[in-house]
């Protein structure tokens, strides 16, 4: 059985200029494409079914990471993800628990 697993992106991109805002939408369009949702301004999650997945979001990932700024990501299980506590603010659709039968799979 494979086990449920998120991808945290955090990101710091460059926006002062015309082109690096462009890089920046860029990046941010190609993780809304690929199925990530944003938990933050600049942090973003996703949903993987098991290890496989995850190594093959980490691989589009890599591929799609501007040449400028700052990124990073974590990988952590459904279960160390439902621990994570709002201390401020109020809980979003996102933030709930993952029902694991609406993953669909192709």
């Amino acid at each position: 059985m494979n086990k449920f697993m998120r991808i945290l992106v955090f990101f710091d991109l460059p926006v002062k200029t015309k082109a690096e805002r462009k890089v920046a939408t860029k990046f941010r369009n190609f993780l809304l494409k690929d199925g990530y949702h944003m938990l933050q301004f600049s942090i973003y999650a996703r949903v993987c079914n098991g290890t496989d997945a995850v190594e093959k979001h980490k691989k589009r990932l890599y591929n799609s990471v501007p040449d400028n700024g700052s990124i990073r990501m974590l990988v952590i299980t459904e279960k160390q993800y439902q621990s994570i506590e709002i201390l401020v603010g109020n809980l979003k659709e996102a933030d709930r628990n993952f029902a694991y039968e609406q993953l669909t799979l192709y």
